[in-house]
């Protein structure tokens, strides 16, 4: 008689990691989002205009920006488990400590500086990094996992954080979200891990390459572009490409985070509980964006091509937004955008991966974030700046959706099939005596 075992194959350790960071996205970046919810509460209570207000906004842009570089060599040289830990400990008592904001400059300081340096350490450029070491064929999927995290917490933690302001006051509101951020340490703690070969793993949890060699050549072919140092990088085009339309990404998503709801209350006449839930559910719509994006980049291939189909259907969102004058238009808005808001970061990160590897990913990724933090600096304090002017949103929303199209452009003429690692075939090696 024979005995038939059943036996199942374990679960992948790298999708704990990739749920772990998922998690710690959630919280983290889903608070800082939740900005924009405090625009109007904390201007009116202390007399800010739409600038000045944004000055502090676009100052947490650009620092994250600037800082994600040094972070991203930090991620790099020694491992990014302790220093995603540290960033959750600073970020979750800085952003409950924005609850005790009496000026300006306390708001400046503690937003525009502590918090926005403690979410580089924790931000998505190096945990998709980190992913990617964790993954190879799957990594698009996974990092779009990863990515979905920013789209689930503007989902979620934007209408919560207008429900507490609504149902206490704005100090409540931050201290509470300080709170929720923290509580992502423990998880971090237990499953974070920097790279499978540390638990006897190999990437995808495939078998070690002397058991099925024809599968381990084809994942152990590398791009042309492949590097050792960040830069060697920047002397190729395709990281260009990528970083001025991701400059673009950063334009056009930070600008809403910041000046989404105030628009939609002062120039739609909608409740700021109604804005807050267009919000959320533009996000609720990114979550499968992202993931359809990363889905289809690894089944069907042709990363740059979905990365210009993005950037175009967010300015199609973006004429929506413009010309559709009723809070249909908002939805509408929210619809179209929502698919391509984190769809766009998935596809870059896997592509950033696939043309220059992973032995510098986080100092890569860390400059071409910072391109992208750059962008959303300038339009959040052009977009204040021309509101205080004009009194309405209406010019600094067209003008930073104008760049969405030679953003696609931009995303369309990389040369993906010369570079990616993903279209590379092996060369045979002549046999000896030949």
């Amino acid at each position: 008689m024979t005995t038939t075992e059943n036996t199942k194959k374990p679960i992948y350790y790298g999708w704990y990691v990739c749920a772990a960071t998922l998690f710690i996205g959630f919280v983290a970046v889903g608070a800082r989002n939740c900005f924009g919810v405090f625009v109007v509460p904390m201007s009116d209570e202390f007399g800010w205009n739409r600038f000045t207000i944004s000055v502090a906004a676009a100052l947490g842009v650009m620092v994250n920006g600037l800082s994600q570089p040094f972070f991203g060599q930090i991620f790099d040289q020694t491992g990014g488990r302790k220093l995603i830990l540290i960033s959750i400990v600073v970020l979750g008592s800085a952003t409950a400590m924005l609850a005790l904001t009496f000026h300006i400059l306390f708001l400046a300081f503690m937003f525009g500086l502590v918090v926005s340096m403690a979410q580089s350490g924790s931000g998505p450029s190096n945990t998709a990094a980190l992913i990617a070491r964790w993954f190879k064929r799957r990594r698009a999927t996974a990092i779009s996992i990863n990515s979905s995290a920013v789209s689930m917490g503007g989902m979620i933690m934007v209408p919560f954080s207008m429900f507490l302001l609504q149902a206490t006051n704005w100090r409540v509101a931050w201290l509470v979200l300080g709170i929720i951020v923290l509580s992502s340490l423990p998880i971090a703690y237990l499953f974070i891990r920097e790279r499978p070969e540390d638990r006897g793993l190999y990437p995808d949890g495939d078998p070690a390459p002397l058991d099925d060699p024809g599968n381990a050549t084809r994942r152990g072919l590398s791009g042309p572009l492949e590097v050792d140092t960040w830069k060697q990088s920047f002397r190729t085009a395709p990281i260009w490409q990528m970083a001025g339309s991701y400059f673009v990404c950063g334009t056009t998503t930070f600008v809403m985070s910041v000046h989404f709801i105030p628009f939609a209350i002062e120039e739609r006449g909608i409740s700021g509980a109604t804005a807050a839930t267009i919000f959320g559910y533009m996000m609720f719509v990114n979550i499968f964006g992202a993931l359809g994006a990363g889905v289809l980049s690894d089944k069907l291939g042709g990363t740059k091509n979905w990365l210009a189909f993005a950037y175009a259907m967010r300015g199609i969102g973006y004429v929506v937004l413009l010309t559709v004058d009723s809070v249909f238009g908002l939805w509408i808005f929210a619809t179209i955008a929502g698919f391509s808001w984190v769809a766009t970061p998935v596809l870059t990160s896997s592509l950033t991966a696939d043309v220059y590897g992973t032995k510098a990913l986080g100092t890569i990724s860390g400059i071409t974030f910072m391109f992208h933090q750059f962008g959303g600096f300038g339009s959040v304090l052009l977009a204040g700046l021309l509101f205080d002017i004009t009194g309405s949103y209406t010019l600094p929303f067209a003008l930073v959706g104008a760049l969405l199209l030679p953003a696609a452009i931009s995303a369309f003429s990389i040369k993906e099939r010369k570079y990616s690692s993903r279209y590379q075939t092996q060369v045979p090696t002549p046999a000896a005596g030949d």
